[in-house]
C-alpha cells in the first residue's frame, strides 16, 4: 500500500495563473460544448461552476510562467538557487520535448536545474508535491519549483463549459527538523477508459476518422474529445476520497477533522459535498473555488488554496488536507503544515500573453 512520508520539507509560497477571459456558463459561447438535456440555470445548479476562465491562445506553461515569475519576486529567491521545476499538465506544449525544460529556460534558471514532466490530470498536484518532497528531503536540493494545471486542450475543438484553464505554482524548500509530508497514494487502471481522450496518442494515432462526431456519453463527440462515464466516476470518486483520507489519517495516527482545510479536487460540487459529508466536515473547512474557475484538473487544490485562503493560510500555522482524483483511474491525499505561508495575488493572463 502507498504510505509515504517526507520530512525535512517545507511549502513556503504558492501562486496561480488564470486567463483574464471569464466565460458565464448562464449565457454559453457558440462553441461550448452544451449538452441538450441541461438548460444552464440546471447545468450551475448541478455542477456549482457558474464562471470559468479559458484562453484560446495561451497554453499552461505560459499560465505557469507568469505565476512563477511573481511568486519567485514576491518570495526574493535568486533564480540560480533554484534546483528542481517539476512540470504536471496533460497538456503540454509539445510532446516532445518536455515542457518542464522550456520553462527552466524560459524563467532563467541554471542549466544544472532537474526538470521533469508528470502527464497526469486530477490528482496530479498531490502526485508532484510527492515527487518534489522526496528530491528534497535528503538536503541534496534546497529549493524547488512544482507546476502544476490543464489549459486549451484539455477539450480540443469545443470547451466544455465544467472545465476551465489554469496553471499554478507551488514553491518548496529543505527545512532539517521540518514536520513534512505525509501521503496516501492509489491506482486503478482497470478504469481507464472513464475519462478518456481516444484518439492521438501511440495506442489510437489521429486519423481522419478522429474528426468525425459519433454518438457517446455525453452527446455526439469527435475521438479527440475528452469522453468521461459520468455515474463512474462520481462514484469512484464519493467512494475513494474518503476512504483515502481514512486511510492515511490511520496509518500515520491522527484526527483527520482536526485539519483545518481538506481541500479537494475541484470536480463538481455536488461530488465534493458528499465526501465532505461522508467525512463529516464542515463546510467550512472544505473550500472551493468551483463556482469562479469551475474544473481546473491538477491546478484544482492549488488554485483553490491561493483564491479562497489568502487571508486565512498566510499567518499563523495551518494544518492541510488535500485530496486529488479522477483521470487514470488515480487518486492521493497528503497532509501537512504550514506557517504564514506566502500566497502571491491571482495573475491574470490576457490572449495577448500580458499578465496583470
Amino acid at each position: 500500500m502507498a504510505f509515504l512520508e517526507f520530512k525535512n520539507v517545507n511549502l513556503v509560497g504558492m501562486a496561480a495563473g488564470v486567463p483574464s477571459f471569464v466565460a458565464n456558463n448562464l449565457r454559453p459561447l457558440p462553441d461550448d460544448d452544451v449538452s441538450s438535456d441541461y438548460s444552464p440555470e440546471d447545468f450551475v445548479k448541478n455542477t456549482g461552476v457558474l464562471e470559468r476562465r479559458i484562453t484560446y491562445t495561451q497554453t499552461t506553461s505560459d499560465l505557469c510562467y507568469h505565476a512563477a515569475e511573481r511568486l519567485i519576486a514576491d518570495l526574493g529567491w535568486k533564480k540560480e538557487e533554484i534546483d528542481a521545476l517539476i512540470f504536471v499538465s496533460q497538456t503540454r506544449d509539445y510532446a516532445t520535448p518536455a515542457t518542464s525544460g522550456l520553462l527552466q529556460d524560459r524563467l532563467g534558471l541554471s542549466k544544472n536545474t532537474y526538470c521533469i514532466d508528470l502527464t497526469l490530470g486530477c490528482s496530479g498536484w498531490v502526485y508532484g508535491l510527492n515527487t518534489v518532497t522526496s528530491l528534497l528531503s535528503t538536503g541534496c536540493m534546497k529549493k524547488a519549483l512544482l507546476m502544476a494545471g490543464d489549459s486549451k486542450a484539455v477539450r480540443p475543438m469545443k470547451l466544455s463549459p465544467l472545465f476551465g484553464h489554469a496553471g499554478t505554482v507551488t514553491a518548496l524548500e529543505y527545512k532539517p527538523g521540518a514536520q513534512g509530508f505525509r501521503f496516501h497514494c492509489g491506482t486503478d487502471g482497470s478504469g481507464y477508459d472513464a475519462i478518456i481522450i481516444p484518439d492521438s496518442g501511440c495506442r489510437n494515432l489521429i486519423t481522419p476518422r478522429s474528426f468525425q462526431y459519433e454518438e457517446c456519453e455525453g452527446g455526439k463527440k469527435t475521438r479527440m474529445q475528452s469522453r468521461m462515464k459520468g455515474m463512474d466516476v462520481f462514484s469512484f470518486g464519493i467512494t475513494t476520497a474518503p476512504k483515502s483520507v481514512k486511510k492515511l489519517s490511520e496509518n500515520y495516527g491522527f484526527d483527520y477533522q482536526e485539519c483545518d482545510y481538506l481541500v479537494l479536487h475541484q470536480a463538481n460540487m455536488a461530488m465534493n459535498s458528499m465526501i465532505a459529508k461522508k467525512l463529516k466536515l464542515p463546510v467550512e473547512k472544505v473550500p472551493s473555488c468551483m463556482h469562479h474557475f469551475g474544473n481546473t484538473s491538477s491546478a484544482s487544490i492549488p488554485l483553490t488554496i491561493v483564491t479562497e485562503l489568502k487571508d486565512k493560510a498566510t499567518t499563523g500555522k495551518r494544518n492541510f488536507l488535500c485530496c486529488g482524483f479522477g483521470v487514470g483511474l488515480s487518486w492521493a491525499t497528503v497532509s501537512f503544515t504550514t506557517e504564514n505561508l506566502l500566497i502571491s495575488d491571482l495573475v491574470e493572463v490576457d490572449e495577448d500573453g500580458i499578465a496583470s
